[in-house]
């Protein structure tokens, strides 16, 4: 193997173990996040928040208007078609 073929090689591994080390870091400030997350909803319930409404709501803020209205008539058309009230 040549000099060149060795140094490209040596490139490419240390940049990669770059990527790797980057991502674990990530990964474990994500976990991090997560607990946090966790404990703010476990704080919320001791207050008498229903965490499951409030991750319904978290999840419709992060849609735009006509996304969520195309939703609910889609919910309601499905719920008219099985007999269920609206």
């Amino acid at each position: 193997m040549d000099d060149a073929a060795f140094n490209t090689e040596s490139v490419a591994a240390d940049q990669l173990k770059a990527f790797i080390e980057r991502i674990e870091r990530l990964e474990e400030e994500k976990a991090g996040i997560a607990g946090d997350i966790k404990d703010v909803y476990a704080e919320a319930k001791g207050n008498g928040f229903d965490t499951k409404v409030l991750r319904k709501i978290i999840s419709l803020r992060k849609r735009d208007y006509a996304e969520r209205q195309e939703e609910e008539a889609i919910l309601e058309l499905y719920m008219q078609a099985l007999g269920m009230p609206i």
